[in-house]
């Protein structure tokens, strides 16, 4: 038997499979930190720490009005909330290019529902 022990160790099998792993890793914890609805979120300079929010009320660019991730109109989403109890707290996410309007129609409506607990999500940013 002729063994003779190993000289070196090839590392370029091995730093192949972990940038594999890192390229997975970073791409599966974007799709998790964005949520589902792409929104560009407007820059606040006190941005508040997310809290654990039992309602999602988000609007994207176009305007159009998600409560939960589902899709809704001004008319549907008066209807859905309806029937929750007062104190349930609710996160408003606007696309900071949605027009005014359409986001004082949301903050109208839960206001006019008498929910008081309501949160507007921004990201941490200088002027």
């Amino acid at each position: 038997m002729d063994d003779k022990p190993f000289d070196s160790l090839n590392m370029v099998p091995f730093i192949d499979i972990m940038l594999v792993l890192l390229t997975i890793v970073l791409t599966t914890s974007s799709f998790i930190a964005s949520g589902r609805i792409p929104i560009n979120l407007p820059q606040a300079t006190a941005s508040v720490p997310e809290q654990d929010q039992s309602r999602t009320i988000e609007i994207n660019a176009e305007g159009t009005i998600f409560l939960d991730s589902r899709p809704l109109t001004p008319e549907a989403l008066r209807a859905e909330i309806a029937p929750l109890p007062k104190d349930t707290p609710f996160l408003l996410r606007a696309d900071r290019e949605v027009r005014l309007q359409r986001f004082v129609d949301v903050v109208d409506t839960l206001k006019q529902a008498g929910f008081t607990l309501v949160a507007v999500q921004t990201v941490q940013g200088g002027t």
